[in-house]
């Protein structure tokens, strides 16, 4: 799979303002931060044959994908290359690394925590919860704090977070809207 550090890229939309840039953020989290001409299609709304009909999104053409750090946008590379995309390349540590290298970026009003920190309070929190309710209701609550942990193993071993996904379709990280162009 083809990698771009941002700065890289930067220097190429600095010349070539008509790149294909993806975003495959949710909505809130692109609304937060993102970057500038950056088309917003959150990864589970992600269709191939829709983003054909987008302004500068043809096969043949190199598609720059975007996520907070990098793991979304491989997804989205992969279905896209299975799509036909010939050259899907991701942006190496996504928006996040993007903005720590002092490119520009387009900063909202959102007051929404990012995904990744979403997941970690929920995975942390179901796991203090079965330990707590082991320990003061019923032994058996432990389980929850092992599947917990099952979880996030699988997570980091396969790079999927079915946590995520489900944190990804809550009202807050779903506003109104799933393309945009900034």
């Amino acid at each position: 799979m083809k990698t771009i550090d941002p700065k890289a890229l930067n220097e190429l939309r600095e010349k070539n303002t008509s790149l294909a840039l993806l975003d495959v953020r949710t909505t809130a989290e692109h609304a937060q931060v993102h970057v500038p001409g950056v088309h917003l299609v959150p990864l589970d709304h992600l269709d191939p044959s829709t983003l054909a009909g987008m302004p500068g999104f043809d096969k043949e053409s190199p598609v720059y994908i975007l996520c907070h750090s990098g793991g979304r946008a491989k997804q989205a590379a992969e279905k896209l290359s299975r799509a036909g995309y010939q050259d899907c390349v991701v942006v190496e540590g996504g928006t996040s690394a993007w903005a720590a290298s002092g490119l520009p970026v387009v900063r909202g009003t959102s007051k929404v925590i990012a995904l990744e920190r979403q997941v970690r309070i929920a995975a942390g929190a179901l796991v203090l919860s079965g330990v707590l309710l082991s320990h003061f209701v019923n032994p058996a609550f432990i389980w929850l704090s092992g599947f917990v942990g099952a979880g996030l193993i699988f997570a980091g071993v396969t790079d999927w977070c079915g946590m995520g996904m489900l944190i990804s379709r809550m009202p807050w990280n779903s506003r109104t809207g799933s393309c945009s162009k900034n």
